[in-house]
């Protein structure tokens, strides 16, 4: 199963994907995760990518792209779960990455199965992540709306401290949310063009639900 995962910020993409691949034994691809883990561990393609974030520039796509492939051909060398499938989750973003994507799966043989398209309300997700904090200690994400500390600013798990990111306040999201509307979800028509298999599932809804919907119309 190779799928692809898209979201506006705060849709749930990474808690549907984390299920998915857990349910289906497949690996959960995020390309910030790829980058966070590159740039630590100094790899070639992590020092290359440390060049432009140090200067303050975007990291290009094409060096993205050479994490993908790290990822889907190096890595299924040592982990069944990548030669079982992948779950591309917030991956592309822009249709320069998506053709990029388009070449890279049919150079590496991985086409794919069907793109899964979360969709919620803007009034939902301004609520859902301006009400976010993360423990600085060991990362647990909670929400002062939805899914609040059992003591306020202090993390369940370690009791470290809870902190909001600096884009997560009410104005930025509007903005984040309208960069998605211009770049990412004209792929939903792009995709549907190309005869890919595309699924629009309700967003907003219990995690629980909403898995449920995802792996039946999946598996449909």
């Amino acid at each position: 199963m190779n799928l692809i995962l898209i979201g506006a910020p705060g849709a749930g993409k990474g808690t549907q994907g984390a299920l998915l691949a857990k349910r289906y034994g497949v690996a959960r691809i995020s390309t910030g995760d790829l980058l966070r883990e590159a740039v630590r561990a100094g790899t070639p393609l992590g020092r290359k990518a440390r060049s432009y974030m140090d200067a303050g520039e975007l990291v290009p796509d094409e060096l993205i792209l050479d994490l993908v492939r790290e990822a889907l051909t190096d890595g299924a060398a040592g982990d069944e779960s990548v030669r079982r499938g992948f779950i591309l989750d917030g991956f592309p973003r822009t249709p320069a990455q998506a053709s990029g994507l388009d070449r890279l799966l049919h150079e590496i043989g991985r086409p794919l199965d069907a793109v899964v398209v979360f969709e919620v309300p803007d009034e939902v997700l301004v609520r859902r992540l301006s009400g976010r904090a993360s423990c600085k200690q060991c990362g647990a994400v909670y929400n002062v709306h939805s899914e609040p500390p059992r003591t306020p600013g202090v993390c369940d798990v370690c009791g470290g401290e809870l902190v909001q990111r600096g884009d997560d306040d009410p104005e930025t999201v509007r903005r984040r949310l309208q960069v998605y509307r211009e770049q990412t979800q004209p792929l939903i028509a792009r995709y549907q063009a190309s005869r890919t298999p595309v699924l629009i599932v309700d967003g907003d809804r219990p995690v629980e639900e909403v898995h449920s919907e995802t792996v039946r119309k999946l598996e449909t």
